[in-house]
Order: C-alpha cells, then sequence, then structure tokens
C-alpha cells in the first residue's frame, strides 16, 4: 500500500488530471502526497502541450487536510519544504505563480489544505453535500497554505474570520455564499462538471488563457494600475500570435477555432 502513487496524473488531450489518491486515509495530505502534488503542477506548468490542469480526489473525500503524524516531525524553523527540484508549490505562497488555470471538484470533507487549494485555482465545482472547514486553529497551527491572505479577499473580512478563528465546519451553501465555490452539482457529478469546464477552457487560445490569468493575478498581488499598464503590452504581443490570426478567422468564416498555442 505504501508504494502507491499518492498522486494520480493523467493526460487527456490538453489537460493534466491531478488526482489524491490516499482514499484509505481521506486523502490525508502526507509529505510524499505534497511533493509529488508539487510535480504535477510543475508537469503542468512546464509542458506546453498542457493547457489547464483539474484537480480531484480517489474516494468519499477530497481531503481530511494534513497528515499531522507525519508533517509535524518535518516542520523545522523554517517551516515544511515540501517542493522538490522541477515541482510548483501548489498553493502558490512562494513568490512562484502556476501560469496555467486549474478547475478542482470536491466532495466529501475538504479541510484545511483542500479550501487553500481551492482559493489557489481558478473554478472550483462541489458536490452538495461537501463539508468545509478550516481547524488549523484547534491544532496549534496557523493556515500556511494562503488562506489567511486569500480567505479574506475572496469573502470579506468578517466572512473569513468567522471560519479562520472558530475552526468549525460549514456546508456547501455557505462555501458558495463565499466565493469559495463556484458551482454546486448533485453528489458525484463533480468531476464531470470539473472536466466540462476544463475542456471548455482547454479549446481556448491558450496563450491568450496564459495572458488573462497573468493580468488578474497581477492586479491582486500589486494593484489595479500595475495591471492596467500591462494591458495594451498584452495585447500587442497577443495580436501577434498565430492563435489570434485563428481566431480572427474563426470569426470572419464562423467556423470553429482549432488554436494551436503560438
Amino acid at each position: 500500500m505504501n508504494d502507491q502513487p499518492r498522486i494520480l496524473t493523467e493526460r487527456r488531450g490538453h489537460i493534466l488530471l491531478i488526482g489524491f489518491n490516499r482514499p484509505e486515509k481521506r486523502n490525508a495530505a502526507d509529505f510524499a502526497l505534497l511533493r509529488q502534488l508539487a510535480l504535477a503542477y510543475g508537469e503542468l506548468d512546464g509542458d506546453p502541450e498542457l493547457r489547464v490542469g483539474l484537480v480531484y480526489a480517489v474516494g468519499e473525500h477530497f481531503t481530511a487536510g494534513l497528515d499531522l503524524a507525519d508533517i509535524g516531525p518535518r516542520l523545522g524553523p523554517a517551516g515544511l519544504e515540501m517542493v522538490p527540484e522541477g515541482g510548483i508549490n501548489p498553493w502558490q505562497v512562494d513568490g512562484e505563480s502556476l501560469s496555467k488555470p486549474v478547475v478542482i471538484a470536491v466532495q466529501g470533507t475538504c479541510l484545511t489544505l483542500g479550501i487553500e487549494l481551492m482559493l489557489a485555482s481558478d473554478i472550483v465545482v462541489a458536490a452538495e453535500s461537501t463539508k468545509f472547514g478550516q481547524i488549523e486553529v484547534a491544532r496549534g497551527i496557523l493556515p500556511f497554505g494562503g488562506a489567511t491572505i486569500r480567505f479574506p479577499r475572496a469573502a470579506g473580512w468578517g466572512n473569513a474570520m468567522r471560519w479562520l478563528l472558530t475552526g468549525e465546519l460549514f456546508d456547501t451553501a455557505e462555501a458558495h455564499r463565499l466565493g469559495l465555490v463556484q458551482e454546486v452539482v448533485p453528489d458525484g457529478t463533480q468531476f464531470d462538471r470539473a472536466l466540462e469546464l476544463a475542456e471548455k477552457i482547454a479549446a481556448q487560445a491558450p496563450l491568450a488563457i496564459q495572458a488573462t490569468l497573468a493580468n488578474a493575478r497581477l492586479a491582486q498581488r500589486e494593484g489595479a494600475a500595475s495591471a492596467e499598464q500591462e494591458l495594451q503590452p498584452a495585447l500587442a504581443r497577443l495580436v501577434q500570435t498565430e492563435d489570434s490570426r485563428i481566431g480572427m478567422q474563426s470569426f470572419m468564416t464562423r467556423t470553429p477555432a482549432v488554436f494551436v498555442g503560438r
């Protein structure tokens, strides 16, 4: 059992499926899972043929959070070093951002790092019975995967503190109200709906998708003025691409565009 991969990866066209694969532990994240997840994100970011990631979980639960029995002894003075060479921190709290979008499908229990992975992703689909919790304060630690930064930004200060400071669980309706979840679907259909969205994204011009994502993140990180200054230069770069010509031809001929990523 220890030899099975903690993270499953599968290429489906231009989509990289990334699956949590420790269902016997409710997909609790041990050190091996964290490292394999970082490598999967590195693969997504580095391969020009991959345009979008879809993160999901095998079994009934998305994740029960950190496996503290395994992770606790690894926490040193500098925190937790979990990103191997070639990987990218999936929570993107170390200065390196993923250049491609991620859709995420959650179900069952989704605790701590699961919520933070949602907040670091771009579109979240949740099964309607999912339960969420940012419970670090009940374990004597703080959320260190970005919730202190992104949860207030997504939900507003009071809404975020209501859950960050109490450690209580909340349901999918509340997650949707807070903006943590974009679509709520019947149990068992979350992966299929997330895949539909990923396929829709993958069919668009990939350089345009990446430029859109980059500008939106620039606005969040450095403010509107920085993002505004980059809009026209980004547009000028995109109109020189082959995909821009393909998109214009598609518009003129009213035929579907097949983008090539150049």
